[in-house]
């Protein structure tokens, strides 16, 4: 075995590879791929020559785009790994060597290879394959992802497994250079340098996340070899030393200086890895090359390729972030009138956020790398002074908001709802503890369909209803999210709004700025018996089941401070309360609202609807709140089964004070 103590001499590189195929079109008829179709798991590539590589990644690259077109999803990051994916698995002795992949969008043309080439038609759909890595779902998926930056450490935890039984086995991380941005990724290297275990890290270099990648690092990535300073002090040094050959030291040192200025490894090679490249991520013959080599190198290694987010089919290549993902291609159909297109819940954000900024200057918006995502395009484009993308980095991002916040400006930091949990402690310890004047914008609060129950939002009711000093809310509708946007920026100190990914039910939006009162609902609906107390987008639903029951409904706005006088009101002139959230149940507004009965010695029954405590698996959104219960059907079985069992009966409604 090969130590760092040693040069490693790589042999010649291998001759170019061969001109992949690009396409212009997305296939619509399943393409011809009989090398693919031979490969049933990664063994089956171990015997092929590099010429049978190749042509195996043209094929896969054209059942892929053919794939995708039929179920939609991710799709440009795919793309660009193929060659890797297929160099990795044909170098490295997988599933007993592990390869850990980051985020998981890359990930389709690994699954494809390992055994569910057909699945793959159907992916993301309920009862399906994920989207992403699942342990359960297959030996090959060693560790499951869906949040980025978490590669490494889990590598790194398989690697030193691998020392303490004696296993042999290798750990590979691939991790993008949008996820090295996270401060998770650097823990993770300077950890592994410092136990000096057998870990390759593979740094995808295709200079994207999902939006473009912001930050030092990026900057620093994408210099390579190409400082013209650089350049000039080699090509000046080579002619002084032909003229001068005394001066080889100096000539030789001044490199080296320049060098260690812009080479993309020096970072690297300070943390103690060992750090190749960058070399071409398309270049099948030299890519397997390389990682044969690097098989025999020991403690942590860094392997710098670059790739092409979108490869192979030109518009994704021109267009990387429009072709991150892609919906399904359905067949053509007779036209139809077009109607209006519903303004996602994002886009409403997004109008709102340069509505409030062109009225008060000292707002400044931020994202953890979720510009378009999260509906804040125009606004950088408008208030560049005042946007800051802070790269995939939600810690920092509610801190720098808070060390604004200190300083008089009204920081608004849109983020979905499953990365704020990345800054849990930020969000508690730098913002709420000292009550600084924060707006958390929740995007994809809830069930989110097809990401699954890594991106779900499901549990942010629960752990930010029990932050001190934080007003939290959950708009049942598009008017009602501007509204208590207002509410929340206008309110002197942290002040939290979730709402789901998607449309709303396409209520008329009032474009004032002005706020409504905290801590207030307003009744919806007189019924007779049950009350169903609605937080949250589900409030059509909740309408369309209290049709059924005849039953009033309260639609509560606010999370906390609750409304108890009119929690109150519906206890007096009810015999059942039902609230209804899409949040966890345990610890959630219901949870509120029982609380605040018992602590006025009240024994209202109540019936809590929310989700179960699982994590509930990738399906279409409708199809989750089915499967939950939280649709008019479900809400009605449930509301009138316990009603029954209480001997309630459903009569005619009563009148209740209109609230608006």
């Amino acid at each position: 075995m090969l130590t760092r103590a040693f040069a490693v001499e790589f042999p010649p590189p291998p001759p170019p590879p061969a001109m992949a195929l690009s396409f212009t079109d997305i296939p619509l008829t399943r393409p011809a791929t009989p090398l693919l179709d031979s490969i049933a798991s990664p063994a089956a590539l171990r015997p092929l020559g590099l010429d049978e590589l190749e042509r195996l990644a043209d094929e896969l690259r054209a059942y892929l785009l053919y794939a995708i077109g039929q179920t939609g999803g991710h799709f440009g990051a795919g793309l660009g790994v193929i060659e890797l994916t297929i160099a990795l698995h044909h170098v490295f002795d997988t599933p007993d060597d592990r390869l850990v992949w980051d985020v998981g969008h890359q990930t389709y043309p690994h699954k494809i290879l390992t055994g569910r080439r057909e699945e793959i038609l159907s992916v993301r759909r309920g009862g399906s394959i994920a989207g992403f890595p699942k342990r359960s779902e297959s030996e090959y998926d060693t560790f499951g992802v869906g949040h980025s930056s978490t590669s490494i450490s889990a590598a790194l935890g398989m690697a030193l497994a691998a020392r303490l039984t004696g296993s042999g086995r290798r750990a590979v991380a691939v991790i993008g250079d949008g996820a090295m941005t996270a401060g998770m990724a650097f823990e993770a290297l300077n950890h592994s340098a410092h136990l000096d275990l057998d870990l390759l890290v593979v740094l995808n270099d295709n200079q994207m996340s999902i939006s473009r990648n912001v930050g030092g690092l990026s900057t620093y990535f994408s210099k390579l070899w190409s400082s013209r300073l650089y350049n000039w002090v080699r090509e000046a040094g080579k002619r002084v030393l032909k003229a001068f050959p005394s001066t080889a030291t100096l000539v030789r040192k001044t490199e080296e200086l320049m060098k260690a200025l812009v080479a993309p490894g020096i970072v690297f090679e300070e943390l103690g890895f060992t750090y190749i490249g960058p070399i071409d991520g398309h270049n099948l013959p030299l890519l397997v090359n390389t990682l044969t080599n690097l098989k025999l190198v020991t403690g942590p290694v860094l392997l710098h390729v670059a790739t092409v987010k979108g490869k192979g089919f030109l518009p994704a290549e021109a267009d990387p972030i429009g072709y991150h993902a892609l919906t399904k291609i359905e067949p053509t159909a007779p036209p139809v009138s077009p109607t209006p297109r519903k303004p996602k819940y994002q886009d409403l954000f997004g109008t709102w956020l340069c509505d409030m900024a062109s009225a008060e200057p000292r707002l400044v918006g931020i994202t953890p790398a979720m510009t378009e995502g999260s509906g804040m395009v125009e606004f950088a484009r408008r208030f560049p002074e005042r946007f800051q993308d802070v790269a995939i980095a939600e810690q920092h991002a509610v801190t720098l908001a808070a060390g604004l916040a200190c300083e008089g400006m009204k920081p608004v930091v849109a983020i979905y709802s499953t990365f704020l949990q990345r800054a849990y402690d930020q969000l508690i310890h730098d913002v709420a503890l000292q009550n600084l004047d924060v707006l958390f914008a929740i995007d994809r609060a809830g069930l989110v369909g097809e990401d699954g129950p890594t991106h779900a939002g499901s549990f942010d009711l629960s752990y930010l209803r029990c932050i001190p000093n934080l007003v939290v809310m959950a708009p049942s509708d598009e008017n009602e999210t501007r509204q208590l946007l207002n509410t929340g920026f206008r309110h002197p100190g942290p002040a939290a709004v979730r709402y789901p990914r998607g449309t709303g039910p396409g209520v008329a939006v009032d474009p004032s700025l002005a706020p409504l009162p905290i801590g207030r609902g307003r009744v919806c609906r007189s019924g007779h018996a049950i009350a169903l107390l609605n937080f949250g987008a589900l409030l059509p639903t909740v309408l369309a089941a209290a049709e059924r029951l005849n039953a009033s409904v309260a639609d509560m706005r606010f999370v906390k401070p609750l409304d108890v006088d009119l929690i109150a009101q519906l206890a007096d002139a009810h015999q059942l309360l039902v609230t209804v959230e899409d949040n966890v149940i345990a610890g959630g507004a219901g949870t509120g609202v029982a609380e605040y009965l018992a602590a006025c010695g009240r024994t209202s029954p109540i019936l809590y609807l929310g989700l179960p405590d699982a994590f509930i698996e990738h399906h279409t959104r409708s199809a989750q709140l089915v499967q939950v219960g939280l649709d008019a059907e479900g809400i009605c079985r449930a509301a009138g089964a316990r009603a029954a069992a209480l001997g309630i009966a459903i009569a005619q409604p009563v009148a209740l004070a209109t609230r608006g």
